[in-house]
């Protein structure tokens, strides 16, 4: 994470150092954050200023969080830091489940009379309650190419969570970053705070050692060398599940994550069989798509697991791709010995999610599809999530590395590129170089 924390120092340095620039009529287009992938844990990690005075703090980026959490037990001092009162606009924007009081000295985290949600470490599936907060938050603005002055939001809303909720979190983060559709998920604030489209974007790299990035806003998104990924983007619609898929939640409450519309799958093109009432959401908020970024690779229910399998097992076999025994996580793994490599990665069947229609389909060749567990080995990168899960099929971090992913809030869509390998470059190629 260091490489994180350098690059926003050195332009907060820019920032104070630099007179002309504290005007406060500027208004940016769009805001950007850097994106890392924790190696020993697969989760995202972002990296935002936060407090005063400011700090820089870690979190793991949660696409389908429902707020920013932060352990407000140890070591958060801010002299901006502010308890949001019961029946406030805050509470009500938070949709606070829950007013109270805090038997002890007042401090970030515990004040009477405040109003509270519910924190949730989406990775362990532990929720608890918290005192929502509000202090000032600031981030980096971008043209779409580079990224430009230093902006803040002096009031954004967040919660308190206890120290106990980050276990299971990669080393040295104190929350999660939470960009579901709730009003107070990051993308809604900062459209908010700034008068911007209910857009944001994310591009996670593969690499542990070069980051990946979000964008808060519209396009342009351009990676080096010039190429702007919010041109080519492929659009579904988003759905919304009547049921909350958070590890708790108040009755009533929808789901803040993101789900498509999976029609069919296909392997090597040729559709398989599968159990179609499964894809779909039911009044239980059971079935269908979402995407996550804290599940490090796709989860199928078990049926769905099996017929995508075979089905790759038998396309497999026709390319002279040997089988070998899988290695946990993966049940499907094979000799990387027959398997050439090219700039879409290794050379095996591919995989269609069918959306709408048939002309619209999200296609994951073996960059996206396969991991390598070892110089000799190849797992195909998709689990077996049993045989009721909540959520048929969750697209996890893995399949959705290299690709731009755009969210439109207002509109309820996704838009989603293909591979940015088969267009020579990556989601480590955002310039993070200050152009200013």
């Amino acid at each position: 994470m260091a490489s994180l924390h350098c690059f926003l120092f050195t332009c907060l340095l820019f920032f104070f150092s630099s007179p002309s620039l504290a005007q406060q009529s500027f208004r940016p287009k769009a805001l950007v954050i850097p994106v890392a992938k924790d190696a020993s844990t697969l989760q995202y990690l972002t990296t935002i200023s936060q407090r005063t005075p400011l700090m820089p703090i870690d979190l793991v980026v949660d696409l389908g969080g429902r707020h920013m959490w932060v352990d407000c037990d140890r070591d958060y001092v801010s002299s901006t830091y502010r308890p949001a009162r019961c029946r406030s606009a805050q509470c009500s924007l938070a949709g606070a489940d829950g007013c109270g009081d805090c038997f002890s000295a007042p401090r970030p985290g515990c004040n009477n009379n405040t109003c509270g949600v519910t924190p949730d470490n989406s990775v362990t599936h532990i929720a608890t309650s918290g005192e929502v907060a509000q202090d000032v938050v600031s981030i980096q603005s971008t043209d779409g190419k580079n990224p430009g002055r230093v902006v803040s939001v002096p009031r954004f809303l967040f919660a308190c969570a206890p120290s106990f909720l980050l276990q299971g979190l990669a080393t040295g983060v104190v929350g999660m970053a939470g960009l579901g559709r709730t009003r107070i998920g990051l993308p809604s604030q900062f459209a908010a705070a700034f008068s911007f489209h209910r857009k944001f974007a994310v591009c996670l790299s593969s690499s542990t050692s070069a980051n990946g990035v979000i964008f808060f806003g519209d396009g342009p998104y351009v990676f080096l060398p010039g190429v702007d990924a919010s041109q080519s983007l492929t659009y579904t619609p988003l759905f919304i599940n009547p049921v909350s898929t958070a590890s708790a939640y108040p009755m009533g409450e929808a789901s803040a994550e993101y789900f498509i519309g999976v029609k069919s799958i296909k392997v090597n093109e040729n559709p398989i069989s599968l159990n179609t009432t499964l894809l779909s959401i039911n009044n239980e908020g059971v079935g269908g798509t979402k995407i996550s970024t804290v599940d490090p690779y796709t989860v199928l229910e078990s049926s769905i697991f099996k017929a995508v399998t075979e089905a790759f097992i038998n396309e497999a076999a026709a390319m002279n791709i040997s089988r070998v025994a899988g290695v946990a996580p993966f049940e499907v793994c094979f000799s990387s010995s027959n398997i050439a490599s090219t700039r879409l990665g290794p050379t095996v069947p591919s995989i269609d999610l069918v959306l709408q229609n048939q002309n619209v389909f999200w296609r994951m060749f073996g960059s996206n599809s396969m991991v390598e567990v070892n110089r000799d080995v190849l797992c195909l990168g998709f689990v077996n999530g049993g045989s009721n899960p909540t959520t048929s099929i969750v697209i996890g971090g893995h399949q959705l590395e290299n690709t731009l992913l755009q969210f439109d809030l207002a509109t309820s869509r996704l838009g989603f590129s293909a591979t940015l390998l088969g267009r020579q470059t990556t989601c480590a190629n955002f310039n993070f170089t200050s152009n200013a």
